[in-house]
């Protein structure tokens, strides 16, 4: 904690911050978790705000120790200008990738239900009052069924999208790097590790996916994904012009 860089300070404050404030005030996560862009709640701002948003107490516990752990030591390389862009740019990144996974589901189940002769329109307008038509059901499978009513319905919370995004690029700068998990006390160097911790989170993803009829685990993997890619892809970018090693300061 004594060599925490400026930037990460400031974000591990106002991620406290957001989180006390939710649970003060829970009807908060109705205004700045992300909700599907077709839901009546979706508001503009909450691609940013979903990211200090946290679930429960070992959720942001994780993400700050990682936020801590690795992005102290990307901004003691880029600068705090440089390490904030990238942070919030993974964030959105993964908002992104996660909303098109679920908007693909979601309209696939609408256009079999649109082809049985119900309309969009009313279909959105049942779901925006919390209700279902159970004829739906007879027309899609239960996994099927699940993801889209999920897909609509749920929120996503949480830095983990950002966070994935700086273990790349930690394992991009410091390959040989040692890491371990909790649960599997073994160091492996970081360009072994997020690899492998990706492609776990990729195989739930597609596992709870309507398409394969796997159950869904309740965690956003698409967006850990979608974070991861779009850091590799700044690295990718930046080393590529030589400007990673450039501080913004």
């Amino acid at each position: 904690m004594m060599n925490m860089t400026p930037v990460v300070k400031q974000l591990l404050i106002i991620n406290i911050i957001f989180f006390i404030g939710s649970q003060l005030v829970p009807i908060s996560y109705e205004y700045l978790a992300m909700f599907f862009p077709e839901n009546p709640s979706f508001q503009v701002w909450q691609p940013i705000t979903h990211m200090f948003m946290h679930g429960g107490i070992m959720h942001i516990a994780f993400n700050m120790f990682a936020l801590v752990s690795f992005g102290s030591a990307l901004e003691h390389f880029w600068g705090g200008k440089k390490f904030l862009f990238f942070y919030i740019s993974c964030g959105l990144g993964s908002a992104l990738l996660h909303t098109a996974v679920n908007y693909y589901f979601f309209e696939d189940t609408i256009n079999i239900l649109t082809a049985n002769g119900y309309h969009k329109a009313d279909i959105l307008n049942i779901l925006s009052q919390g209700k279902i038509d159970t004829r739906w059901q007879t027309l899609v499978s239960a996994a099927q069924f699940d993801g889209f009513t999920s897909a609509y319905i749920g929120t996503v919370v949480g830095a983990s999208g950002a966070i994935y995004g700086l273990l790349t690029a930690f394992a991009f700068m410091f390959p040989n790097a040692e890491l371990a998990l909790m649960f599997i006390p073994i160091p492996i160097k970081a360009k072994y590790f997020v690899p492998g911790l990706l492609l776990i989170d990729l195989f739930l993803g597609v596992k709870g996916t309507s398409l394969f009829g796997g159950g869904g685990t309740g965690i956003a993997h698409f967006a850990h994904v979608g974070g991861a890619i779009t850091g590799f892809l700044m690295m990718w970018y930046w080393k590529k012009n030589q400007f990673n090693n450039n501080r913004w300061n």
